[in-house]
Protein backbone atom coordinates (compact mmCIF):
# COMPACT_ATOMS: atom_id res chain seq x y z
CA UNK A 1 0.00 0.00 0.00
CA UNK A 2 1.28 3.32 -1.07
CA UNK A 3 -0.23 4.83 1.60
CA UNK A 4 1.31 3.40 4.29
CA UNK A 5 4.89 3.37 2.71
CA UNK A 6 4.22 7.29 2.22
CA UNK A 7 3.01 7.02 6.21
CA UNK A 8 6.22 5.32 7.06
CA UNK A 9 8.67 7.45 4.95
CA UNK A 10 7.18 10.87 6.01
CA UNK A 11 7.45 10.01 9.86
CA UNK A 12 10.68 7.95 9.63
CA UNK A 13 11.98 12.01 8.39
CA UNK A 14 10.78 13.50 11.39
CA UNK A 15 11.90 10.47 14.27
CA UNK A 16 14.85 9.15 12.61
CA UNK A 17 16.40 6.10 14.47
CA UNK A 18 13.41 6.73 16.85
CA UNK A 19 10.34 5.72 14.73
CA UNK A 20 11.05 1.92 15.08
CA UNK A 21 10.65 2.04 18.47
CA UNK A 22 7.28 4.55 18.53
CA UNK A 23 5.52 2.73 15.77
CA UNK A 24 5.98 -0.54 17.75
CA UNK A 25 4.67 1.00 20.71
CA UNK A 26 1.80 2.21 19.01
CA UNK A 27 0.67 -0.99 18.02
CA UNK A 28 0.39 -2.26 22.26
CA UNK A 29 -2.26 -1.09 24.20
CA UNK A 30 -2.42 2.50 25.52
CA UNK A 31 -1.48 3.34 29.30
CA UNK A 32 -5.01 3.66 30.73
CA UNK A 33 -5.53 5.43 33.88
CA UNK A 34 -9.36 5.34 35.81
CA UNK A 35 -10.65 8.32 37.28
CA UNK A 36 -12.72 7.59 40.13
CA UNK A 37 -13.02 9.74 43.25
CA UNK A 38 -15.86 12.48 42.71
CA UNK A 39 -17.78 10.43 39.99
CA UNK A 40 -20.59 8.31 39.71
CA UNK A 41 -19.14 5.01 38.30
CA UNK A 42 -15.17 4.87 37.17
CA UNK A 43 -14.24 6.33 33.39
CA UNK A 44 -11.06 5.01 31.69
CA UNK A 45 -9.07 6.74 29.56
CA UNK A 46 -4.62 7.21 28.45
CA UNK A 47 -3.13 8.64 31.33
CA UNK A 48 -1.32 10.99 29.18
CA UNK A 49 -4.49 12.21 28.15
CA UNK A 50 -4.95 13.87 32.07
CA UNK A 51 -2.15 15.93 31.76
CA UNK A 52 -3.66 18.61 29.47
CA UNK A 53 -6.76 19.23 31.70
CA UNK A 54 -4.31 19.09 35.00
CA UNK A 55 -2.17 22.00 33.41
CA UNK A 56 -5.13 24.36 33.41
CA UNK A 57 -4.95 24.29 37.06
CA UNK A 58 -8.84 25.48 37.28
CA UNK A 59 -10.11 26.86 40.31
CA UNK A 60 -13.30 26.52 42.41
CA UNK A 61 -15.35 28.89 40.98
CA UNK A 62 -13.54 29.12 37.41
CA UNK A 63 -15.87 30.12 34.05
CA UNK A 64 -14.26 27.41 31.86
CA UNK A 65 -14.00 26.48 27.80
CA UNK A 66 -13.61 23.22 26.44
CA UNK A 67 -13.39 23.90 22.82
CA UNK A 68 -13.30 20.22 21.48
CA UNK A 69 -14.35 18.04 24.51
CA UNK A 70 -15.69 14.61 22.91
CA UNK A 71 -15.60 12.03 24.09
CA UNK A 72 -15.26 13.76 27.59
CA UNK A 73 -12.19 12.37 29.94
CA UNK A 74 -10.91 16.04 30.16
CA UNK A 75 -14.50 17.35 30.68
CA UNK A 76 -14.81 15.14 33.64
CA UNK A 77 -11.27 16.40 34.74
CA UNK A 78 -12.12 20.48 34.44
CA UNK A 79 -15.94 19.82 35.91
CA UNK A 80 -14.22 18.12 39.07
CA UNK A 81 -11.61 21.08 39.29
CA UNK A 82 -14.31 23.30 39.23
CA UNK A 83 -17.19 22.50 41.05
CA UNK A 84 -20.25 22.94 42.11
CA UNK A 85 -19.65 27.03 41.53
CA UNK A 86 -18.87 28.66 38.37
CA UNK A 87 -19.88 27.30 34.71
CA UNK A 88 -18.17 24.96 32.26
CA UNK A 89 -18.85 25.08 28.65
CA UNK A 90 -18.10 21.35 26.45
CA UNK A 91 -18.16 22.54 23.02
CA UNK A 92 -18.16 19.95 20.30
CA UNK A 93 -18.99 20.58 16.63
CA UNK A 94 -19.88 16.98 15.48
CA UNK A 95 -23.73 16.07 16.80
CA UNK A 96 -22.83 12.47 17.26
CA UNK A 97 -19.71 12.94 19.56
CA UNK A 98 -22.00 15.33 20.90
CA UNK A 99 -24.13 12.74 21.90
CA UNK A 100 -20.97 10.77 23.35
CA UNK A 101 -20.16 13.36 24.96
CA UNK A 102 -23.84 14.23 27.17
CA UNK A 103 -24.06 10.72 28.19
CA UNK A 104 -20.68 10.81 29.48
CA UNK A 105 -21.50 13.68 31.82
CA UNK A 106 -24.66 12.46 32.77
CA UNK A 107 -23.53 8.88 33.79
CA UNK A 108 -20.50 9.99 35.39
CA UNK A 109 -20.74 13.21 37.17
CA UNK A 110 -23.17 14.25 40.72
CA UNK A 111 -26.00 16.22 39.21
CA UNK A 112 -24.76 19.51 41.47
CA UNK A 113 -22.09 19.71 38.98
CA UNK A 114 -23.25 18.32 35.99
CA UNK A 115 -25.76 21.09 36.31
CA UNK A 116 -23.12 23.80 35.63
CA UNK A 117 -21.90 22.22 32.40
CA UNK A 118 -23.37 23.15 29.03
CA UNK A 119 -22.94 21.16 25.82
CA UNK A 120 -22.76 23.30 23.00
CA UNK A 121 -22.10 22.99 19.19
CA UNK A 122 -19.93 25.26 17.88
CA UNK A 123 -17.24 25.78 15.38
CA UNK A 124 -14.32 25.71 17.36
CA UNK A 125 -12.29 28.02 14.83
CA UNK A 126 -15.20 31.03 15.37
CA UNK A 127 -15.94 30.80 19.14
CA UNK A 128 -13.74 34.01 19.17
CA UNK A 129 -15.35 36.21 17.00
CA UNK A 130 -18.70 35.86 19.38
CA UNK A 131 -17.23 35.65 22.99
CA UNK A 132 -14.36 37.38 23.94
CA UNK A 133 -12.47 37.62 27.12
CA UNK A 134 -14.91 35.48 29.05
CA UNK A 135 -13.41 32.28 30.64
CA UNK A 136 -11.18 32.09 33.25
CA UNK A 137 -9.45 28.60 31.72
CA UNK A 138 -9.74 27.04 28.09
CA UNK A 139 -8.72 23.78 27.29
CA UNK A 140 -8.62 23.07 23.13
CA UNK A 141 -7.86 19.23 22.78
CA UNK A 142 -7.51 20.07 19.03
CA UNK A 143 -8.59 17.46 16.17
CA UNK A 144 -5.31 16.14 14.85
CA UNK A 145 -3.34 13.51 12.39
CA UNK A 146 -3.80 10.94 16.13
CA UNK A 147 -0.97 8.74 14.20
CA UNK A 148 -2.08 5.96 16.53
CA UNK A 149 -5.56 5.12 15.17
CA UNK A 150 -4.30 5.77 11.95
CA UNK A 151 -1.50 3.12 11.82
CA UNK A 152 -4.27 0.84 13.43
CA UNK A 153 -7.03 1.26 11.02
CA UNK A 154 -6.63 0.30 7.20
CA UNK A 155 -9.25 2.40 5.95
CA UNK A 156 -7.50 5.89 7.59
CA UNK A 157 -4.68 4.45 6.81
CA UNK A 158 -5.55 4.50 3.07
CA UNK A 159 -6.95 8.00 3.16
CA UNK A 160 -3.78 9.62 4.70
CA UNK A 161 -1.51 11.93 2.86
CA UNK A 162 1.62 14.18 3.70
CA UNK A 163 -0.54 16.79 3.05
CA UNK A 164 -2.66 16.24 6.31
CA UNK A 165 -0.81 17.49 8.54
CA UNK A 166 -0.41 20.64 6.99
CA UNK A 167 -3.90 21.44 6.75
CA UNK A 168 -4.90 20.14 10.24
CA UNK A 169 -2.09 22.69 11.50
CA UNK A 170 -3.63 25.76 9.54
CA UNK A 171 -7.43 24.37 11.49
CA UNK A 172 -5.91 24.25 14.76
CA UNK A 173 -3.93 27.24 14.55
CA UNK A 174 -7.52 28.98 13.79
CA UNK A 175 -8.83 27.39 16.98
CA UNK A 176 -6.05 27.97 19.23
CA UNK A 177 -6.08 32.07 17.70
CA UNK A 178 -10.26 31.42 18.97
CA UNK A 179 -9.24 30.21 22.26
CA UNK A 180 -7.29 32.77 22.89
CA UNK A 181 -9.28 35.24 22.18
CA UNK A 182 -12.02 33.70 24.23
CA UNK A 183 -9.91 33.66 27.61
CA UNK A 184 -9.81 36.71 29.56
CA UNK A 185 -7.07 38.80 30.26
CA UNK A 186 -4.27 36.54 33.07
CA UNK A 187 -6.29 33.61 31.99
CA UNK A 188 -4.84 30.21 31.06
CA UNK A 189 -5.26 28.45 27.66
CA UNK A 190 -3.96 24.50 27.32
CA UNK A 191 -3.15 23.46 23.56
CA UNK A 192 -3.27 19.53 23.09
CA UNK A 193 -3.08 17.26 20.23
CA UNK A 194 -2.48 13.13 20.04
CA UNK A 195 -0.42 14.07 17.44
CA UNK A 196 3.18 13.48 16.81
CA UNK A 197 3.88 15.70 14.03
CA UNK A 198 5.93 18.84 14.72
CA UNK A 199 3.75 21.02 12.48
CA UNK A 200 0.68 20.46 15.17
CA UNK A 201 2.08 20.81 18.20
CA UNK A 202 4.98 22.98 18.39
CA UNK A 203 4.88 24.50 15.26
CA UNK A 204 1.19 25.58 15.75
CA UNK A 205 2.38 27.61 18.69
CA UNK A 206 5.05 29.05 16.94
CA UNK A 207 2.61 30.62 14.50
CA UNK A 208 0.02 32.50 17.40
CA UNK A 209 3.48 33.76 18.50
CA UNK A 210 4.42 35.36 14.94
CA UNK A 211 0.46 36.33 14.19
CA UNK A 212 -0.29 37.13 18.02
CA UNK A 213 2.77 38.38 18.88
CA UNK A 214 2.73 40.30 22.66
CA UNK A 215 -0.79 39.22 23.69
CA UNK A 216 0.81 35.83 25.41
CA UNK A 217 3.23 34.40 27.31
CA UNK A 218 4.24 30.58 27.54
CA UNK A 219 3.85 28.77 31.19
CA UNK A 220 6.80 27.08 31.79
CA UNK A 221 6.00 23.42 33.28
CA UNK A 222 7.95 20.87 34.56
CA UNK A 223 7.30 17.28 33.45
CA UNK A 224 5.56 14.66 35.73
CA UNK A 225 5.68 12.61 32.50
CA UNK A 226 6.96 12.88 29.11
CA UNK A 227 9.98 15.36 27.87
CA UNK A 228 10.26 18.90 27.04
CA UNK A 229 9.78 20.65 23.79
CA UNK A 230 10.67 23.79 22.42
CA UNK A 231 7.10 25.35 24.02
CA UNK A 232 5.38 22.43 25.60
CA UNK A 233 5.80 18.85 26.64
CA UNK A 234 5.32 15.77 24.80
CA UNK A 235 3.94 12.37 26.31
CA UNK A 236 5.14 9.51 23.99
CA UNK A 237 4.70 5.86 24.24
CA UNK A 238 7.96 4.37 23.74
CA UNK A 239 9.68 6.22 26.60
CA UNK A 240 6.38 7.10 28.74
CA UNK A 241 4.56 3.88 28.51
CA UNK A 242 1.66 6.48 27.65
CA UNK A 243 0.37 8.61 24.59
CA UNK A 244 0.85 10.32 22.81
CA UNK A 245 0.12 13.88 23.95
CA UNK A 246 1.40 17.08 23.52
CA UNK A 247 0.60 20.04 25.51
CA UNK A 248 1.17 23.32 25.61
CA UNK A 249 0.34 25.88 28.51
CA UNK A 250 -0.08 29.88 27.31
CA UNK A 251 -1.24 33.04 29.57
CA UNK A 252 -3.22 35.68 27.78
CA UNK A 253 -1.76 39.44 28.74
CA UNK A 254 -2.96 41.96 30.68
CA UNK A 255 -3.82 45.19 28.31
Amino acid sequence: MKQKEDFDTYYRNIWQERWDALKSAFAGEPGYCTLEEGLLKPYFLDKASTYPAQALDVQKGDTVLDLCAAPGGKTLILALAKGEAGVLVANDKSADRRIRLKTVIKEHLPVSIAATVQVTGYDAATWGLYQKDMYDRVLLDAPCSSERHVLSSPYYLAQWTPARTKQLAIRQFAMLAAALDAAKAGGRIVYSTCSISPLENDGVVEKLFKKRKGLFDIVELEPELGEKTKYGIQILPDTAGAGPIYYCCLEKRHG
